[in-house]
């Protein structure tokens, strides 16, 4: 592992590649009028814009589809249609080739492992998008002083605004939080071929990567590092039963990843909408722990909407008010069983500046 954080750390980025055309406004026809829509909220919160969404994704759920399709279903239902899928495309398509491009030029020294080209393929994604490039122009290489996308500490996963996660903010802005940085990663890598799992922290996603020669070894995009199973318990607040549980921490399949895609629609149907009685919330949960049975995010919105349910019943005094109860216990036994708990929101605000910390000195 610390050849690993060696290689990583002291390799000094070299792209002799004209790549301007990523690094400005071109990423969007109409700049002014997309940047507009960022604070905006849903504009049509109906129920059948939310079905439609729904529909869309469980498709792709059920047919083992693209990622990247998924994660654009949910920027398009966001932004009402108003993004273009043609857009965000050639945006990625650039962005794999300006990959492929820095993979040309990547050599690895003593690695005789058989999966060489997929442990480059990885390396070659996150140097030329999320570390430090140096850019040749008329003959002469300017290095970059910032990186072409990095981690928006004003903002984070368990934000309220939900735009902020959004992987075309992230495209717009080049900034952006946990989960359009690892999003990305995951899409690049499923365009160039390139094997990556995305996990999950208490509040948090990031990615996790497999060499023959170094084993297991986890990417963190928010400060560019690359740290240890066991600072990812202790900053995160995890324990060794919840591992065990598989709660935090596993690989998520490609199906698992689009479950997250039609969790996002869940949230923002409880955003706008704060309907817990209809079903809709509690349809998605189910849908997503059919693939994940053991999905925190899944599991803690399905027992805090039953708890809904059953205060809503109880206060009226229904029949099923019984049935509503028992539902409820046994959602939160389930959680239980896996040994959740809630991320105190002071240890979550020290991980973050932890992480601004690293990723300050990784820079330097």
């Amino acid at each position: 592992m610390q050849s690993l954080k060696k290689y990583f750390r002291t390799i000094r980025v070299k792209v002799f590649f004209i790549f301007h055309l990523i690094l400005n406004s071109c990423f969007f026809p109409d700049h002014n009028n997309i940047a507009a829509q960022i604070n905006i909220h849903i504009s049509d919160s109906d129920r059948p814009c939310f079905e439609q969404t729904y529909n869309d994704l469980k498709l792709l759920l059920l047919e083992g589809g693209d990622f990247s399709k998924a994660v654009s279903c949910v920027d398009n239902f966001f932004y009402s249609g108003a993004i273009s899928h043609y857009a965000v495309d050639s945006i990625l398509n650039r962005l794999t080739a300006f990959t492929l491009h820095y993979r040309i030029n990547q050599h690895i020294h003593n690695y005789r492992q058989a999966d060489s080209n997929n442990y480059i393929l990885n390396s070659s994604i996150f140097h030329s998008l999320f570390d430090s490039i140096s850019l040749k122009k008329d003959g002469r290489v300017t290095p970059a002083e910032s990186v072409m996308f990095s981690y928006d500490f004003n903002t984070n996963y368990n934000s309220s605004n939900l735009y902020e996660g959004l992987l075309a903010k992230l495209l717009l802005t080049r900034r952006g939080n946990c989960r359009s940085l690892s999003y990305l990663y995951k899409i690049i890598a499923d365009k160039i071929g390139a094997k990556c799992w995305l996990a999950l922290a208490p509040n948090h996603i990031y990615v996790k990567n497999f060499s023959q020669q170094y084993g297991w070894y986890n990417t963190e995009l928010t400060s560019r590092s690359f740290p240890s199973d066991a600072w990812i318990m202790a900053s995160g607040y995890i324990s060794a039963d919840a591992v065990r549980s598989k709660i935090y921490m596993d690989t998520l399949s490609n199906q698992q990843s689009i479950g997250l895609c039609i969790l996002d629609v869940a949230k923002a149907y409880e955003y706008e909408t704060k309907n817990y009685y209809d079903g809709f919330i509690l349809k998605c949960c189910d849908l997503v722990l059919q693939y994940h049975a053991t999905n925190p995010m899944a599991l803690l919105l399905k027992a805090e909407t039953l708890k809904k349910i059953y205060l809503k019943q109880k206060e009226e005094n229904t029949s099923t008010v019984k049935q509503a109860y028992d539902e409820m216990e046994t959602a939160y036994i389930t959680l239980a069983k896996l040994h959740y708990r809630e991320m105190p929101k002071e240890m979550y605000d020290k991980w973050v500046k932890q992480m601004q910390s690293t990723g300050t000195q990784y820079k330097k």
